[in-house]
């Protein structure tokens, strides 16, 4: 197989055909703790392809120096290590998203998607396939953490761009009657679970394996 099919399918079965949340159902707790705003989602998915991509380039670089019986403790190692990174740089260019996003970018360390690509493909794999790899999965987190944003932030309050009332945009008239819901943590696995049932629908109708 050629070195560039290699890397395409890399590339869709990250954002595609095993996409992390609409797939195989990983990393839920910012994926339903940030969604609310589309701007907090979005955030949220930068931080963490950053995170995933760095941290895969650097465990497939490493990864004959490290040993199999402290395999994991490594990689936790590693990733804490950028998320260290990233929160201060949150800290100190987006402090109001960071405040937003509270607990959930500490919790990066731990998130099953990014340790998860460590352990099943990063530790395995050449740096090139890896860094793929690592740009694949974070666009698909990315684009199912803001497309969950969105639907939320638009039924639930109207808005896109929001929380701030500066900066958000009104998208109905005054008439409109928010779906208060779907702000609330219910509202998150409801249009979760819509927005599943969408994508299977799709997959099913052109027969994406």
């Amino acid at each position: 197989m050629k070195a560039g099919n290699v890397y395409l399918q890399d590339l869709s079965r990250g954002i595609i055909n095993e996409n992390p949340v609409f797939r195989l159902l990983l990393g839920m707790c910012p994926v339903l703790g940030v969604t609310a705003f589309f701007i907090n989602g979005l955030g949220m998915g930068i931080a963490a392809t950053a995170v995933l991509i760095a941290s895969n380039v650097v465990i497939s670089a490493l990864k004959n120096y490290i040993p199999s019986q402290v395999r994991i403790p490594c990689f936790i190692v590693v990733i804490a290590t950028f998320v260290t990174i990233i929160e201060m740089v949150l800290q100190a260019f987006q402090p109001d998203l960071y405040e937003a996003l509270g607990v959930f970018v500490p919790l990066i360390v731990v998130n099953c998607v990014i340790l998860g690509r460590a352990e099943a493909f990063a530790s395995k794999k050449p740096l090139l396939r890896s860094l793929v790899d690592g740009i694949a999965v974070g666009i698909g987190f990315t684009l199912a953490l803001g497309i969950l944003a969105l639907v939320r932030e638009v039924f639930g309050q109207g808005t896109i761009l929001g929380p701030d009332p500066d900066s958000a945009i009104q998208l109905f008239g005054a008439g409109f009657e928010p779906m208060g819901l779907f702000g609330q943590p219910a509202g998150a696995f409801i249009a979760l679970g819509l927005l599943l049932g969408v994508v299977n629908i799709i997959f099913k109708k052109f027969n994406i394996k």
